[in-house]
């Protein structure tokens, strides 16, 4: 089969979603890579190049996901697809979905500006601040009184937009959720809002509400490969965060797993469609690289601008 990965630029160099693309590159597969910010893609060959998915690990504001739309303009399948992306890349926007459709996540709201905080009544505190489309727990702050809103630290014309959501009480440390299909594995993480209390991360088993929860937001934002930050209280799980394509970082054999269900849903697509399913074996690799050129070298990306605007896995 061939698939395509958008490799944005934030993320040229790190192990996921590259690690990925090797494994579906050592089965047989053939994957190119598409970098945004260094090629021109062509918009008019896309539904004549017979590739079966693409696949993208978002940035907030990205090329990215428009040549992902623009894929699935096409009639091509994407993973994940651009509506679940964009459900949950804006913080804001998750947060109404989830209230609207009764998911456990702290009282949310939306401002241009921190100092509009002031705004929000001082019983309504502590408050955890955060840009509407950061990551990696970038920009957080924890704010416990109006009194507090001088230490905001605002820069970059990326964080114009706020998320304030209600602090709920937690034991200190976040529960990561990492979803591949059906399966969910956890991990405990150091918190963002707690640099004081020590923990390295490790892999914890799933209870069955945590399991619950991660189906539950599969099915309703329409998710396929994502992670999502959960606390424990004492009323249950509640939502702080969800991310497309996370790192799966303390998850065993995921690059594995992720390589299996892209497959999966590849196929499912095509039979969908009604397309044939095509045979690994007799495949051709993609943009003329064979599989014995990706197996020995040791260079991720080949640095020849190929006419097609694509670098192909190496």
């Amino acid at each position: 089969m061939r698939f395509c990965f958008i490799i944005e630029e934030q993320y040229r160099h790190d192990s996921m979603p590259l690690v990925v693309a090797r494994q579906l590159m050592e089965r047989g597969h053939n994957v190119g890579l598409l970098e945004p910010s260094t090629t021109v893609t062509s918009l008019s060959t896309l539904a004549a190049e017979s590739c079966h998915a693409y696949v993208l690990k978002t940035v907030s504001d990205g090329p990215g996901l428009s040549i992902l739309q623009a894929a699935e303009a096409s009639g091509i399948a994407t993973i994940n697809s651009s509506r679940a992306i964009r459900l949950v890349r804006d913080k804001a926007i998750f947060a109404a979905f989830a209230h609207a459709h009764g998911l456990p996540v702290p009282p949310s709201y939306f401002m241009v500006h921190p100092r509009l905080l002031k705004e929000i009544p001082p019983a309504v505190y502590p408050l955890v601040l955060k840009p509407a489309n950061g990551s990696s727990g970038r920009g957080i702050y924890l704010l416990n009184s109006p009194g507090e809103l001088a230490a905001v630290e605002v820069s970059g014309p990326s964080l114009c937009f706020f998320l304030a959501q209600r602090y709920v009480e937690n034991p200190g440390h976040d529960i990561k959720l990492y979803v591949i299909g059906r399966e969910v594995f956890a991990v405990a993480k150091k918190s963002p809002l707690h640099p004081d209390k020590a923990m390295e991360s490790h892999a914890v088993p799933v209870k069955p509400e945590w399991h619950r929860l991660a189906r539950c937001v599969c099915e309703l934002a329409g998710l396929e490969i994502y992670g999502l930050d959960i606390l424990e209280t004492n009323g249950g799980p509640v939502i702080v965060d969800v991310n497309d394509f996370p790192s799966f970082g303390g998850v065993p054999g995921a690059a594995s797993g992720i390589a299996d269900y892209i497959v999966e849903l590849a196929r499912d697509s095509q039979r969908a469609r009604g397309w044939p399913v095509f045979d690994r074996r007799g495949a051709q690799a993609m943009n003329g690289y064979t599989v014995r050129e990706f197996r020995n070298s040791g260079a991720m990306v080949d640095e020849s601008r190929r006419a097609n605007g694509r670098y192909a896995v190496k």
